[in-house]
């Protein structure tokens, strides 16, 4: 949607429309207006479940630290990793057969992204896509002009406002049509939108998928007619599916992965750490030896040692007795 076109609909319900719904106006209005019906979103902003909107601040140029992922570029995780394919390979390898995506990739991901499934986070979903849709809302998005301004005086105001209205759209073109899926996901699941549970960004299940991708590339792979992203049955191939869709297939080079998994997330950090788990699931480089390895190679190393002095010396002092018994028996002159 277009930005005058946002301020219009925002102008339209007015102030007192925003604050009569703690703060959620401009979103109950374009939910209601794209065919969510009115009493079913007011319900949700309405939950004292759901925080009322303070503001979302947001930055020119995020960017997202490679230290993020460091703890996991391990051989624990690698380890983990394999331990999860080990576990469900029966639906790892009919996930590969089916789109084509290597088990140890696929592997690699949702161990990275879950802990394969042991921390799918307990988040409401909804309220933290909600947050972030509202960038535009006119009343944030002036409040994020002025703080932009003040934070970048390299930078003339009108330059700063022009990318932070950019940049505020972006976020709205991006996690609008996320709300929008969520309450779809609900009314398919018969559940309270309110009691989906994830990240605090908004992703849920196993693989860590945002609503859209879950309507899109989510897979019934137990046959038992929903889709659970929290069941690995479903998950696993999910998760290849999605791989398959960007353009996952045999023979990629190294760039290209690295390609397909930038559609995953937008992280070069996320994707590093992804492809060396990956490659360490298929052939684990072999771990070094510990320091009380060392020890107990050097302890037995000693007695050798001072076993071989020790028969040295006494064959060095066998020698001397022989020598000087041999003098004492023989006289220094002999006689005629």
């Amino acid at each position: 949607m277009a930005l005058g076109v946002v301020m219009t609909l925002a102008a339209a319900g007015g102030a007192l429309a925003r604050d009569s719904e703690r703060g959620w106006g401009f979103l109950v209005d374009k939910l209601a207006h794209d065919g969510i019906p009115r009493d079913r979103v007011l319900q949700v902003f309405r939950d004292d479940r759901v925080d009322a909107f303070d503001g979302l601040q947001f930055s020119l140029q995020p960017r997202e630290s490679p230290a993020l992922y460091r703890h996991l570029r391990t051989r624990q995780t690698a380890s983990l990793a394999r331990r999860c394919l080990g576990d469900y390979r029966e639906v790892f390898e009919a996930a590969e057969s089916r789109f084509g995506v290597p088990s140890n990739v696929v592997a690699s991901i949702i161990q990275v992204e879950s802990g394969c499934g042991a921390n799918t986070g307990r988040s409401r979903i909804l309220p933290a896509l909600a947050r972030l849709a509202m960038a535009a809302e006119p009343e944030n998005l002036e409040r994020n002009v002025d703080r932009l301004t003040l934070m970048n005086p390299h930078i003339t105001a009108t330059h700063v406002s022009s990318f932070a209205y950019w940049r505020a759209q972006h976020l709205e073109d991006m996690f609008y049509p996320e709300v929008k899926a969520a309450f779809e996901i609900a009314e398919r699941l018969h559940v309270d939108p309110l009691e989906m549970r994830g990240s605090g960004s908004g992703a849920f299940g196993i693989p860590q998928f945002l609503p859209r991708s879950y309507l899109w590339y989510g897979v019934d792979g137990d046959q038992d007619g929903r889709v659970s992203l929290y069941d690995p049955s479903d998950a696993i191939p999910s998760c290849a599916h999605y791989l398959e869709q960007y353009g996952w297939k045999s023979g990629l080079s190294r760039r290209e992965q690295r390609n397909v998994i930038w559609g995953y997330n937008h992280s070069d950090a996320y994707i590093d750490t992804v492809l060396w788990v990956a490659s360490e699931v298929e052939s684990p480089t072999p771990a070094p030896p510990t320091a009380k390895a060392k020890v107990q190679v050097a302890k037995r190393r000693r007695p050798a040692a001072k076993t071989t002095r020790a028969t040295t010396s006494a064959r060095a002092k066998s020698t001397t007795r022989a020598k000087s018994t041999a003098r004492a028996k023989t006289p220094a002159h002999h006689p005629h």
